[in-house]
């Protein structure tokens, strides 16, 4: 059964809707309704070939009539499979514009009147009052409960047939049923008692007989009847005495008699030891960011150039090699002309028209390392959105097929939050509280599967903190990994002495530590209360890597989260994965959202945004990036391109969307 079913314009003007539970009238004359979280959530962002949309326990799923700019939405609860969704908006979508079409015409010529300005404001507003659409669409409902019932009848006796269908269980090995049927002489046979019992105490003397020979006269019988040798007849064992500690001498070594026991070499002091580390090595200063007039400190952007020439278009080269291919295989002009004419000329675009050319652009997209399933998926949005589109010439199509790819790219990977951590971080550091509450410091959870340089730019991120005048807290909270608590300690040293050289004043950084072993939760509780206690600005909380599809892990990284509330939860993948980032990022952010949940700490939290790292292997295969920013709709806030400190970049759109439509 349906909830809601709609027709709207594209410019948000509603021409027809139908609700058919209270429940969904409310939802649908409300702001959060499913359809405007439709419109905000996929069909602004481009995500136009999903087959169908979730919200709030509803399943949507919608069509176009891109020639009169419509869209046909369909609302119903999730639980139900309804088979007939897709049916209906077909033929709800024929039958809409076949009747309407003189209306929707003149509807569409008065918007783009209003739209260009050519009208002026009083005749905009009497224009606005004059379409009566109940009036216009009067009948419509009955048309549409009759199809509804028709295709709803049809599923149900669909549903019956193949249940009639369905071959019935039968026994593997019936009864039979021939009462002639009469034992047989091997089933009248039956053994004696006394024949069994005589056999088995045979068996059993047997068995004792070569018990005996095998083991000789000293030996033990062998055979279930072997009684075991007697314990007074075995000698007493004699107890081992335990190990004393051993003693290195009557009183306890000073520290002058443990200095003179160490004989290892190049024992340098501290101050030798932070003057021998080239602090020029660890940061590179042709990727050292800018600062503003404010002076803050701001990481450079990922530029692309190749060759400093803009991306070659990909649907001419498309359309050119078909023409040279069936130019070498005809040998003759009428094909080429035919193909032109199928391609060029003021025509409207079809899906027959569009099809190789959508191929050519997913092909091109994957090599780009954007994962299958995404690229699959935009290919058909921007098809979508071209049916039915009025085009002229072929420079025309040229273009009008690049801009809407272009477009496509745009929309998903613009963020829908800010990406601006450091503003987030300052406006929470300085939004009043009461007297009696002491303020928080700012906190950030990386988390991510094994190998993908978690730590290293965690690192990255803090130097950023600390060249803008933050005091920074790191939490090793990755107790598994060996070297792991080590590895930042040596980061620690190395930003400390960055920071004690250079001219950021306040920043500063910090390691706490518990070791090994402990519980990560309680681990970052305690770093966030230490943080609390003495005036840290942020604390960065690294995580242990692991595997998506551990449950268990995931289990506890979602009790992590559950319990300290980060303000981020930083997701950190790396640039070299194709479809495997779609299932990593997809089930990391999954689980946490369940799973803290479950906890019992309210609404379950997610994947705040992405740092892509090992960025600067992939050149202009910049897929993954796509990829990530679809799945979740989260934004990308840096990427991690190098070994040093300062090696960080932020991502811009137009930069990436550039790169995906190069060659």
């Amino acid at each position: 059964m349906l909830d809601h079913c709609s027709i709207s314009h594209k410019g948000g003007v509603i021409l027809w809707s139908r609700s058919f539970t209270p429940s969904a009238a409310k939802a649908a004359s409300s702001s959060a309704s499913p359809v405007n979280s439709l419109v905000r959530e996929a069909l602004i962002e481009g995500r136009t070939a999903e087959e169908k949309y979730e919200k709030d326990g509803y399943a949507i799923q919608w069509t176009f009539a891109n020639e009169l700019e419509l869209i046909f939405v369909v609302a119903y609860q999730r639980i139900l499979q309804l088979s007939y969704v897709e049916e209906l908006l077909s033929v709800l979508k024929s039958l809409f514009v076949k009747l309407f079409e003189p209306f929707l015409a003149s509807f569409m010529a008065s918007l783009h009147a209003i739209n260009s300005g050519s009208v002026k404001s009083a005749s905009r507003e009497e224009s606005s009052h004059s379409w009566n659409f109940a009036k216009a669409f009067e009948g419509f409902d009955k048309l549409f409960d009759k199809l509804l019932r028709g295709l709803e009848d049809k599923a149900s006796q669909d549903r019956k047939s193949r249940l009639r269908a369905a071959p019935r269980l039968q026994n593997d090995s019936p009864p039979s049923e021939d009462s002639n049927t009469e034992p047989t002489a091997a089933d009248e046979t039956q053994l004696d008692g006394k024949e069994i019992s005589k056999k088995v105490q045979a068996l059993k003397s047997r068995l004792r007989g070569r018990g005996r020979k095998r083991g000789g006269p000293g030996r033990m019988e062998s055979g279930r009847d072997s009684n075991p040798a007697s314990d007074s007849d075995s000698p007493a064992k004699k107890r081992l005495k335990s190990k004393s500690q051993r003693k290195w001498g009557d009183e306890v070594p000073s520290e002058s008699d443990m200095a003179s026991l160490d004989f290892s070499s190049d024992k340098p002091s501290d101050a030798d030891q932070s003057s021998s580390f080239d602090l020029q090595a660890l940061i590179d200063e042709k990727s050292y960011g800018t600062r503003g007039q404010d002076g803050l400190y701001e990481v450079k952007d990922w530029e692309f150039s190749k060759d400093n020439r803009e991306a070659d278009d990909l649907v001419s080269r498309t359309l050119m090699a078909t023409v040279e291919k069936k130019q070498e295989s005809t040998g003759s002009l009428g094909a080429l002309g035919s193909i032109f004419a199928r391609l060029t000329g003021s025509k409207v675009l079809t899906e027959s028209d569009l099809k190789p050319v959508l191929e050519s652009m997913k092909q091109h997209l994957m090599k780009k390392n954007v994962a299958k399933g995404i690229a699959d998926r935009i290919c058909e949005g921007v098809g979508e959105g071209l049916v039915g589109k009025n085009v002229g010439g072929f420079q025309t199509i040229n273009s009008t097929v690049r801009q809407a790819l272009s477009t496509s790219l745009t929309r998903i990977l613009t963020p829908n939050t800010s990406t601006d951590l450091l503003l987030s971080i300052r406006n929470k550091l300085s939004s009043p509280l009461p007297s009696s509450q002491q303020r928080l410091p700012y906190s950030i959870t990386f988390v991510g599967v094994n190998g993908v340089g978690k730590s290293t730019n965690l690192s990255k991120v803090c130097f950023w903190l600390i060249q803008n005048g933050l005091k920074v807290l790191i939490a090793a909270c990755d107790t598994f990994r060996s070297g792991a608590v080590e590895q930042l300690r040596v980061h620690v040293r190395n930003l400390s002495m960055i920071a004690g050289k250079g001219s950021s004043g306040k920043g500063s950084v910090e390691l706490f530590e518990r070791g090994y072993g402990k519980d990560a939760a309680g681990i970052a509780k305690e770093a966030i209360t230490y943080a609390k206690d003495n005036d840290f600005d942020v604390v960065l909380i690294d995580t242990a890597g692991r595997m998506q599809d551990n449950e268990p892990l995931m289990r506890a990284l979602a009790k992590l989260v559950a319990t300290n509330n980060p303000d981020k939860i930083i997701f950190v993948g790396e640039a070299l994965v194709g479809n495997e980032a779609v299932d990593q990022l997809s089930k990391f952010d999954r689980a946490l959202r369940d799973f803290s949940s479950a906890s019992g700490s309210g609404k379950g939290r997610g994947i705040d945004g992405m740092l892509v790292t090992k960025w600067d292997t992939v050149d202009d295969k910049v897929g993954a990036a796509l990829s990530m920013t679809y799945v979740t709709g989260q934004p990308i806030i840096f990427l991690g391109c190098g070994q040093t400190y300062t090696d960080l970049r932020q991502l811009r759109v137009s930069n990436v969307v550039q790169a995906l439509l190069s060659d």
